[in-house]
């Protein structure tokens, strides 16, 4: 999502590469490129001016640190103030004293406010809170049913009457349902237009009175840029919002939104929309979004998007085989599945850190790849996965695998032998007292016989570190 961004961004830091130290001098090539490189994501003037102004003060007055280069130095300023423009800390949803909690969706039609409802009402049930999901948009054709059928795929209640019920009185029966059931947590959805008028503002007006909701959320397409910003402004300035959820992150989105909505209207992100599966919000964090912003990657994301879909069991049941080197293609097998339910797989390369120089051709053909391994091992006996050195030692079996995978004879060759020499990678680590990895089969530069990419070495928050030598460009895939 901030890809052209984080690649202009580096032309900053380049300009003050092999510089002794930062000066008044040579920061203004570096503050250029980072102001036009905000400009073109689309962020509102008025704060890439501020942001600007504070980056330059505190980057001039920042104390030198022995063995750290002027352009880290720059980073971190510029860090701390992504962090500070989007709101230094995640704002978590309010909760009533007592149940249930009700939070009232707001915005435009087409931002995908109704899709943000069942994907807020899910994860709040992750959470382990129940939800009813309350249909008011009686304007638009099927979005009582798209609602109803969203509650259904996601085990949530809907509460409606209609499409010829008044939605204030919806609303109003909706909390008093819930009230009546022991509900946690209520979700309005409310009607939408294609642009603010006096009615639609009126309406929500008529609905919060009534039901006294303890979260506002506007829901916001990311894609509008900075007009977002203004349009988060204009809805708190008319109705009184509590935050936003930004929507469509995942797209050709510029990042503009993420930077200027809490600096503009004053209200803060509480999620992220990243992807039209009911699984893709996320909570918003300033942090984490900067570190992605400057190419560190999103290591905290990654873990919390593992631990959704790892079972502790399974978990412990590999790190022994890992330690004991008797990982096998089942085990495999399990890894590329837990990777598809996380996710897109160019969204999760780009939360792990030196990922964000991929192109997406590289990251193409790292799913591609994935899929033909995926395809071989399905054609493989259990005893076969049980046992890889059957097929090192029967090129009957490599045959038959091949055929029944539509790949050639080689490439299940290939396979195993990358397999086998994985495996023995890890006997290594753990005789040698190492911490076992898993290394990346079919990950872009991961893998047997490629080096795993090396990303600028940058801050996440904590000690500076000194500079490294840089590795050898990777050229792209490691054989699998």
């Amino acid at each position: 999502m901030f890809d052209a961004l984080a690649d202009r961004l580096e032309d900053a830091w380049k300009k003050l590469r092999g510089q002794d130290k930062i000066s008044a001098t040579n920061i203004k090539e570096a503050l250029r490129e980072v102001r036009r490189a905000l400009l073109e994501a689309d962020v509102n003037l008025q704060v890439v001016k501020d942001f600007i102004a504070e980056v330059e003060t505190k980057a001039q007055g920042a104390e030198v640190i022995a063995g750290v280069s002027p352009d880290q130095q720059f980073i971190k300023v510029v860090y701390d103030e992504l962090v500070a423009v989007m709101g230094e800390t995640n704002a978590p949803l309010a909760r009533a004293d007592s149940p249930p909690t009700i939070i009232l969706m707001a915005g435009l039609q087409g931002t995908g406010k109704t899709t943000a409802s069942a994907k807020l009402a899910l994860h709040l049930r992750k959470l382990e809170r129940t939800c009813l999901l309350v249909a008011t948009d009686v304007y638009r054709p099927a979005a009582i049913d798209q609602l109803v059928t969203l509650g259904k795929q996601i085990d949530v209640p809907v509460f409606e009457m209609g499409s010829d019920a008044d939605p204030v009185e919806i609303a109003r029966q909706g909390v008093a349902e819930a009230q009546a059931t022991g509900i946690d947590t209520v979700i309005i959805d409310t009607a939408g237009r294609l642009q603010i008028d006096e009615k639609m503002m009126g309406e929500l007006a008529q609905i919060k009175e009534n039901v006294k909701p303890d979260e506002t959320l506007l829901v916001v397409d990311a894609m509008t840029g900075q007009e977002a910003a203004n349009l988060t402004r204009t809805f708190h300035e008319q109705i009184g919002i509590t935050g936003a959820i930004l929507t469509k992150m995942d797209g050709d989105s510029r990042g503009g939104a993420a930077l200027s909505v809490r600096r503009i209207s004053g209200q803060p992100i509480k999620f992220v929309g990243v992807g039209e599966k009911v699984e893709a919000l996320q909570p918003f964090y300033p942090d984490r979004m900067a570190s992605r912003i400057l190419g560190m990657g999103d290591v905290l994301t990654l873990v919390e998007k593992a631990q959704e879909e790892v079972d502790l069991a399974d978990a412990q049941q590999m790190q022994e085989k890992i330690l004991e080197a008797k990982f096998d293609f089942t085990d495999f097998l399990k890894q590329m599945r837990l990777l598809k339910n996380m996710g897109s797989f160019g969204n999760v390369m780009k939360l792990i850190p030196g990922m964000n120089k991929l192109t997406g051709d590289q990251l193409e053909q790292g799913e591609v790849r994935l899929k033909q391994v995926e395809a071989m091992i399905n054609s493989m006996t259990k005893e076969e996965r049980r046992n890889p050195q059957l097929l090192s030692s029967s090129p009957g079996r490599r045959r038959r695998i091949a055929s029944g995978s539509g790949h050639s004879e080689s490439d299940v060759s290939k396979l195993v032998s990358e397999f086998q020499r994985m495996r023995s990678m890890m006997q290594q680590m753990t005789m040698g007292g190492g911490i076992p990895g898993m290394p990346g089969m079919g990950m872009p530069g991961g893998g047997m016989g490629g080096r795993p990419q090396q990303g600028w070495r940058g801050y996440s928050g904590g000690t500076p570190k000194k500079k490294k030598k840089k590795s050898k460009k990777n050229k792209g895939f490691g054989s699998f």
